[in-house]
């Protein structure tokens, strides 16, 4: 493996640990999933822009692909949404175990956009992910519509990670983060708009949310984002999905230390998540050898 892509990778692990932080960020914050999403936003898109007059990157960008920047920034803040929602309805290990399946939505995403062909043995594996998905929905009924958002964001999730990686191949990184991040507030400004969210009340911060979002917009926003968005150039839309699937192992991990008794699932629930991280390893392992040896 070429050097570039060893630091990306091991890059992108720092990244996917930061991001299984988000998660248990989106618990202590005592926003609902919309405003939170929207002020994340915002606070990043001044932290990317601040970064972007440092570096003195220039901006200009044609209307048309601006457009599509916006679009794919609608995409992120849906994903966002929904993350964030099932983490309120359920809780982060719940979210996080569902999110792990996007490697399998990229899986099928991909081929649509790069006219390759859906191959056997990811069809095998994802009705195994799916068998897993089972056991979590019978064990965990309480839960539903927390597994149902989940699915969902995975779906946004993976859907965006193929879209980017053809963005990183042109344009600058930070670029493509500043118009995507501004996207998903100009949408969400729109909804929030319409509904009459936007009140006094809607401004009021605590000082402990008020911090939390700062961490979350710059350290797991700003920077995850651009980073994440970099290492792109060098790894593939699966392979950055594949190692996302991480995400759930961090983030349960942390979220079992700091919640303790609101994270303990059944045991019939780990059997679920362990069949699921394992299909999608084992579908990585095994798309690695196969490009190894044609």
């Amino acid at each position: 493996m070429p050097n570039d892509n060893v630091k990306s990778y091991l890059h992108l692990h720092l990244i996917v640990f930061i991001w299984g932080f988000t998660a248990i960020l989106g618990r202590l914050i005592s926003l609902d999933a919309l405003p939170l999403v929207w002020f994340r936003m915002l606070f990043a898109v001044f932290f990317i822009f601040a970064y972007i007059r440092y570096k003195r990157i220039p901006t200009k960008i044609p209307r048309q692909i601006i457009f599509k920047f916006l679009i794919a920034g609608l995409i992120i803040a849906l994903h966002w949404f929904t993350f964030f929602r099932a983490i309120k309805v359920a809780n982060v290990s719940i979210t996080l175990a569902c999110l792990s399946t996007g490697a399998f939505f990229a899986s099928l995403i991909e081929p649509l956009f790069f006219g390759k062909k859906i191959v056997w043995y990811e069809i095998f594996f994802g009705l195994i992910v799916i068998a897993g998905l089972t056991i979590i929905f019978n064990v965990e009924t309480n839960y539903v519509e927390g597994i149902i958002l989940a699915l969902i964001s995975a779906f946004l999730s993976a859907l965006f990670a193929v879209i980017n990686s053809k963005f990183v191949k042109e344009y600058e990184p930070a670029i493509i983060s500043f118009y995507e991040l501004s996207g998903g507030v100009l949408f969400f400004s729109i909804s929030l708009l319409f509904t009459n969210s936007f009140s006094a009340e809607f401004f009021q911060l605590t000082t402990t949310d008020l911090v939390y979002l700062f961490i979350l917009s710059s350290v797991c926003t700003a920077y995850a984002f651009i980073a994440s968005t970099a290492v792109m150039k060098y790894l593939s839309p699966y392979t950055v999905m594949l190692t996302i699937n991480l995400e759930p192992i961090y983030g349960i991990i942390l979220a079992y230390f700091i919640f303790k008794d609101s994270e303990q699932m059944s045991p019939m629930f780990y059997l679920g998540a362990l069949i699921i991280l394992s299909t999608v390893i084992a579908n990585g392992i095994v798309k690695g050898y196969k490009k190894n040896h044609n």
